[in-house]
This record gives C-alpha cells, sequence and structure tokens, in this order.
C-alpha cells in the first residue's frame, strides 16, 4: 500500500514555492502540504527572539494536524534562527535552508560574490560562517532587501512591479565598494528566486544567480529514498496561518504550482 502523508513545506509567505517546483521535479507523485505563515509574515523585519519562539511552536501545530513524514523550512530567515529548535522540537526529518555561498564561491571567476537575502538572514552568524568555510579567498558583499520579498509577493498575485523597485535592490548590493567586480550572487531568500528573471533583466551586465533549491530537493529525495508515493499526484494542499482573501491572480499562481486546495489553520 502507497504512503500517503504528506512533505510538509513552510515558509512565511509565497517563497517556498521556489523550492516546491524543485521537490515536485524530483519527486512528482509526493503529497504536498504547503504553508503560508501570513499571520507572522515578514520574517526578515522580525527579531531572532520573535522567529526562535514562533516558528517550533507552529510546526509543532502542523506537524499535529497534517502528520507530514517530512517538513522543508524553505525559508532561509526562519532556518538561520531556528532550524536547531525545531529540530530538538520535533521527532521528524526537517531540512533547512542555507544560503548557497559555497557554490556561489566555486562558479565565481573575479572572487567577488554578493549575497541577498532578507535583513534577518544577511546579519546571521552562519553567513560569517559559510563565508570564512567556503568563501575565505573571495570579497562577500551582503544587501538585505524586505522590499524585494513585497515584490516577489506581488509577482505572485498578478499584480505590476516597476523595474525601478528591482533595479533599486540591485544598486544596494552592486553600488557597495567592490560590487562593480562581483560576478555572481546568492539568492539567500526563497522569495528572490520568483524574480530572479526580473532581476538579471535591470543587471548592469551578465550575472550569475545561485539558490539552494536544487540541493534542498536532492536531500527530500535522499532522505524519503526507501519510502513509498503514491502511484499518481494527488492535489497538494496550501494553509494559510490567518484568514486571507485569495485573489483569482494569486489562485491562479498557486495552482500553477499544483496547489489546488486552500486549508486555514
Amino acid at each position: 500500500m502507497s504512503d500517503a502523508r504528506p512533505i510538509l513545506l513552510f515558509d512565511s509567505g509565497v517563497g517556498g514555492l521556489s523550492v516546491l517546483t524543485e521537490v515536485r521535479t524530483t519527486l512528482p507523485n509526493a503529497p504536498i502540504v504547503y504553508v503560508a505563515d501570513n499571520k507572522g509574515f515578514p520574517y526578515g523585519t522580525k527579531t531572532e527572539a520573535e522567529i526562535s519562539a514562533r516558528v517550533p511552536a507552529l510546526l509543532g501545530r502542523l506537524a499535529e494536524r497534517y502528520r507530514p513524514r517530512l517538513i522543508v523550512i524553505a525559508c532561509n530567515t526562519a532556518s538561520t534562527i531556528a532550524l536547531a529548535g525545531v529540530r530538538t522540537a520535533l521527532d521528524l526529518p526537517i531540512v533547512g535552508t542555507v544560503p548557497a555561498i559555497k557554490p556561489a564561491a566555486e562558479q565565481s571567476q573575479t572572487r567577488v560574490i554578493g549575497v541577498l537575502g532578507t535583513n534577518a538572514t544577511v546579519r546571521q552568524p552562519y553567513v560569517d560562517d559559510l563565508s570564512a568555510k567556503f568563501a575565505s579567498d573571495c570579497l562577500v558583499l551582503r544587501h538585505g532587501s524586505a522590499e524585494l520579498v513585497q515584490l516577489a509577493e506581488a509577482s505572485l498575485r498578478g499584480e505590476p512591479t516597476p523595474d525601478s523597485a528591482y533595479a533599486d535592490v540591485m544598486a544596494g548590493l552592486l553600488d557597495q565598494p567592490g560590487g562593480d567586480r562581483m560576478d555572481t550572487i546568492v539568492l539567500a531568500c526563497t522569495h528572490f528566486p520568483l524574480v530572479a528573471d526580473r532581476l538579471a533583466a535591470v543587471a548592469p551586465r551578465p550575472l550569475t544567480f545561485v539558490d539552494g533549491t536544487k540541493g534542498i530537493a536532492r536531500r527530500v529525495a535522499h532522505l524519503t529514498r526507501d519510502e513509498e508515493w503514491p502511484a499518481i499526484p494527488t492535489p497538494g494542499i496550501v494553509v494559510f496561518t490567518a484568514p486571507i482573501e485569495v485573489s483569482p491572480g494569486l489562485q491562479a499562481s498557486l495552482a500553477e504550482f499544483g496547489l489546488s486546495k486552500i486549508d486555514c489553520l
């Protein structure tokens, strides 16, 4: 008999859909529950204490309700702050999201890389540690942007977003000393791959954008390699943590990601 327990992907908003895309490509028949913590959104402007308290407790409630076989914290901010706490609290596999500094350093020719994330992520000591371990011979520049998170959310709702807003975000990174030599940018927020094409379009020169979504999907596949899956794909469930009016544009976008059922915690 196939195992109907889902994979649960968790983010503050729609950013984790970039991870969901890769998980579905790797495991097309896996049942999916996608959770957007719209009640706590956005995470990038919250304190470490707020996130450390909120995320493990919320994932505990979600685990009781949906009985997942594995949880993916598809959010860089939540992972860099609360991953250890979640693993302590829950007795099931937890996959976190790590800024892709290692592959960026491996690809960079100029040895100048950028880390574009939320304000909370880019200030974490974890980013210092990754830079020291994998990019010690690189100049690593960082920029935190709450605005880009909002642009990604608006884009998924089908709302127009101006090129100038993306250009301003890129300038915050590229205009730093040494930014003129940057050739590789780490998208250290799962929202940002959703608008990578917009960032590339306004960049003053060709740049390589790197994210960790494929690595997360490989990790999920490895941890579930001996498990059974349903014979055919099933409709995915999207869960919001507070009541929300799902606009036609958002509903259409969610359907494109295979999420046709809507629930509220």
